[in-house]
C-alpha cells in the first residue's frame, strides 16, 4: 500500500496546529493509502510546542527558527530515510483542506505525474477562498516569470499545499530553497522536465496566527522570488 507523510510546518501556531491534526486523524480512515503526517515545530516561541507534546502529536522540534524552507526541507528529509512514497505539504495554519489530499496525491499514485501543485485558480477548483486582491497580483506576476523561464504557465505559484513522489522527496531533502521556495521549487521542476500538475483543491482563508508575508516584507518578497526564477538553473549540479 502506497505510504503518504504528510509534511506540516508550524511556527507559532498554537491556536490552530491540535485542530489541523485532528483533521487529518478523523479523514485518514477513509483513504485508499497509508496516511501519517508529522509536524515540524519552527522553533515556535508560542505554546505550540507544549500543546504538540501534551497531545502527543507526532512532531519534529527544531531548536531554533529555522523559516519555511528549513522547516519543510526537515519533514523531506523525514519522509525519505522513513522510506515514504508520497510527501504532502499541508499548512498548520487551517487553511488547507484535508478532504482534498486524495485528488492531490492520486495523479502521482496512479504514475501520472511526479509532483502536484494544490491550486485555488485551475478550472473546477472547488475554492471559494482565493486571497487578496493584491496578493492575487503578486501570484500573477510571479506566474508570468515562471512561464517566460520555464514555457510553462502555473496559475497557483504561491500554494503550499503540494505532493511529491520518491524520486522529488530525495531531490528536495538534498535541496530546498530557505526562503520562499514554493514558487522556484515549481519552477525548478518544471526546468528539471519533471511532470508537474495543478490540481483544484479546497482551502479556507488563515482564521488564527498571521501569516510570515506582511505587508512591509512583500516589496523584498516579490524582489527576491523574482531574481531567483530569473537566475534559475537546473538545480542538479548543485
Amino acid at each position: 500500500m502506497t505510504k503518504v507523510l504528510m509534511i506540516i510546518p508550524a511556527y507559532n501556531e498554537e491556536g490552530s496546529i491540535v485542530k489541523t491534526t485532528k483533521s487529518i486523524e478523523e479523514f485518514k480512515k477513509q483513504v485508499s493509502f497509508t496516511l501519517d503526517y508529522i509536524v515540524i515545530n519552527d522553533g515556535s516561541t508560542d505554546k505550540t510546542k507544549d500543546l504538540l507534546i501534551e497531545q502527543q502529536i507526532p512532531a519534529v522540534h527544531l531548536i531554533k527558527n529555522l523559516g519555511i524552507g528549513g522547516a519543510v526541507q526537515t519533514g523531506y528529509l523525514y519522509a525519505y530515510y522513513n522510506d515514504y512514497d508520497i510527501a504532502v505539504q499541508f499548512d498548520g495554519d487551517g487553511q488547507h483542506d484535508i478532504t482534498s489530499i486524495e485528488a492531490l496525491v492520486k495523479p502521482i499514485i496512479d504514475e501520472q505525474s511526479d509532483f502536484t501543485i494544490g491550486s485555488r485558480f485551475v478550472e473546477g477548483s472547488p475554492s471559494e477562498f482565493k486571497t487578496s486582491f493584491s496578493r492575487r497580483m503578486g501570484i500573477n506576476l510571479i506566474s508570468s516569470f515562471i512561464k517566460i523561464k520555464t514555457g510553462r504557465r502555473l496559475l497557483d505559484v504561491t500554494s503550499g499545499y503540494r505532493a511529491a513522489n520518491r524520486d522529488v522527496i530525495e531531490y528536495f531533502s538534498q535541496h530546498y530553497p530557505k526562503k520562499y521556495p514554493e514558487p522556484e521549487t515549481n519552477a525548478l521542476l518544471v526546468k528539471q522536465n519533471k511532470r508537474v500538475e495543478e490540481i483544484g483543491v479546497n482551502m479556507f482563508e488563515r482564521l488564527e496566527g498571521k501569516s510570515s508575508i506582511t505587508p512591509l516584507k512583500s516589496i523584498r518578497y516579490m524582489i527576491e522570488v523574482l531574481t531567483s526564477i530569473i537566475l534559475l538553473s537546473t538545480g542538479r549540479d548543485k
